[in-house]
């Protein structure tokens, strides 16, 4: 099996881990003694809710400093967190990053012969001129005095990434910059990705943009590993990882077993030696002295044979437990889901445009598609809220007061509760038990259950939120989901999958992820436009 692990040439480092260690102060581990290099290029960061990911970036960004070892770049970084903050009043300009130096320019032109003006200049005398080629290279066409409160946030995502390339700096950080974009700004992102100068270190959970990496680097369990490829030939390889751990599982537990049952026949034989040994004694005659030494010898052969036994079954032990360990746990959902009784005629919603309406009927899964800002999560919002139609936008009409709704943020939890008593809220009649054998479906076991809601990963409290939903009573007829694979990692992407496969009622969903929506077998796809009109379309 082929083994694409990187080994970096020392000239074309980036970021070199050096027993870097990260630990918060309530003990939870981030980076166990790392020591690896991320080589120049784009690299991709994958890894569960909760493994550390922004944190990663922190720390390569000097915002955090490793509490062991150290981690060291070359050049100068820059940094985007996953959450864009803006001012109401900033401008295009100001989002670029270029307002300070274009203000002085315009000055300057303007007929002032300040020095500051020129200090601030420097040698960037053609930054209008660059700043209009970076908006025009990420399809966004404002002017730099635009405010950027009339950007959708797919532009002002792009905007603000722009700002760094135009900075230039050697390596640049971005966290999970796709959240939220439409299709037309996440192909704007991957071109600007593929034409990147410097290094680019991308956390995301994006597969499309992934595959855009040179590298892929894996955060798990405080471990980084950095694999050659995209994230296509890292999953590859993980396959056939995880193929060959499990099969020298399976071996090392055989081999456990014939050591202790040669155990067992060793005891056994020595247990019929002493009694043989004990009859021939009886009848041999000899001195006190010389029988002694031979029940000595015979205990010293005895005690040899059990010990090189133990030893054999201690070695075949240790070597399962190696073996089990490189095995990652079955992560996959399979739910046995309440059914919500859905006939194939029985209308659940009524989707309205501005110039025809579309009804969700019986166990259809439907998904509302279209570019940022034209109101798809305004659309979901009147369907819930049974708000009145507002000129020129879509709306909704439930059909059925059995509705359930995963919103793009998870807060319809009672952060102080535990994972038992949020579900209990949901399904009051449902006894202890049985909500605990339903979390441990979603694969929350343990203490985990236990444990208030806010003290949970991010993976573990969206299972919450996804258990809470499916397990409601009466089940819901029709389930509503909003982006429902934002700041979600690859594998609760998988396990939201596996858990709606099992649903009989309708889906309605509103997502970017087309790859998702794929999975899901979505039957209809609805486009909606900026002017509230909807159309069937593919994916």
């Amino acid at each position: 099996m082929s083994h694409p692990k990187y080994t970096a040439h020392p000239d074309s480092t980036a970021i070199t881990f050096a027993d870097a260690g990260f630990h918060w102060p309530d003990g939870s581990t981030v980076l166990a003694h790392v020591s690896t290099t991320f080589e120049k290029g784009r690299i991709g960061v994958v890894g569960d809710n909760g493994a550390g990911k922004s944190t990663l970036l922190r720390l390569i960004a000097g915002l955090l400093t490793p509490t062991s070892g150290h981690i060291a770049t070359t050049g100068d970084v820059g940094y985007l967190p996953q959450t864009l903050t803006l001012r109401a009043g900033d401008t295009v300009a100001d989002l670029l990053g270029v307002a300070e130096v274009l203000a002085a320019l315009r000055a300057i032109e303007a007929g002032s012969v300040d020095e500051a003006h020129f200090e601030a200049v420097g040698d960037d005398w053609d930054i209008e001129a660059r700043a209009h080629e970076a908006l025009t290279r990420i399809g966004v066409d404002a002017g730099l005095d635009r405010r950027v409160a009339e950007l959708s946030g797919g532009e002002a995502m792009l905007v603000a990434i722009s700002s760094l390339r135009l900075r230039g700096t050697s390596i640049t950080l971005l966290d999970e910059p796709t959240n939220n974009l439409d299709r037309p700004t996440r192909a704007a992102l991957a071109d600007l990705v593929d034409q990147w100068p410097g290094t680019l270190v991308v956390v995301s959970h994006d597969t499309e943009l992934l595959e855009h990496m040179d590298q892929t680097a894996e955060l798990h369990a405080g471990t980084l590993t950095v694999f050659g490829g995209p994230y296509s030939a890292w999953r590859a390889y993980l396959g056939e990882e995880q193929a060959a751990a499990a099969q020298a599982a399976r071996a090392a537990e055989q081999a456990l077993k014939v050591e202790k049952r040669q155990r067992i026949e060793a005891e056994t034989k020595l247990a019929r030696r002493e009694r043989t040994g004990d009859k021939s004694r009886q009848n041999r005659r000899g001195s006190r002295i010389s029988m002694g030494l031979r029940a000595q010898a015979a205990q010293v052969s005895a005690g040899a044979l059990r010990s090189g036994a133990d030893a054999k079954v201690q070695a075949a032990q240790s070597a399962l437990d190696d073996a089990e360990a490189r095995v990652r746990g079955d992560e996959h959902i399979r739910l046995t889901l309440p059914d919500p009784d859905v006939p194939r005629g029985r209308t659940l919603a009524d989707l309205v445009g501005t110039d025809r309406t579309f009804t969700v009927q019986g166990p259809e899964r439907v998904a509302i598609v279209g570019p940022n800002g034209v109101g798809k999560s305004s659309l979901l919002e009147s369907l819930l809220a049974g708000a009145p139609a507002q000129p020129g936008r879509a709306h909704g009409v439930l059909r059925t007061d059995r509705v359930g709704y995963l919103p793009q943020r998870l807060d319809g939890l009672d952060d102080d509760a535990d994972a038992v008593d949020n579900i209990r809220s949901a399904a009051p009649a449902a006894a202890p038990g049985e909500i605990r054998g339903r979390l441990a479906q979603l694969l929350l076991r343990g203490d985990s259950v236990h444990r208030p809601v806010r003290t949970l990963s991010g993976g573990e409290r969206f299972r919450v939120s996804l258990a809470r939903l499916l397990f409601a009573e009466p089940p819901a007829q029709l389930l509503v989901l909003d982006e429902p694979t934002n700041n979600l990692d690859l594998r609760s992407v998988d396990q939201l999958v596996d858990a709606l496969a099992g649903y009989r009622g309708a889906l309605l969903v509103v997502s970017h992820d087309h790859a998702f929506l794929a999975r899901l077998g979505i039957d209809t796809v609805l486009a909606l436009d900026a002017d509230g009109r909807l159309s069937v379309t593919d994916l």
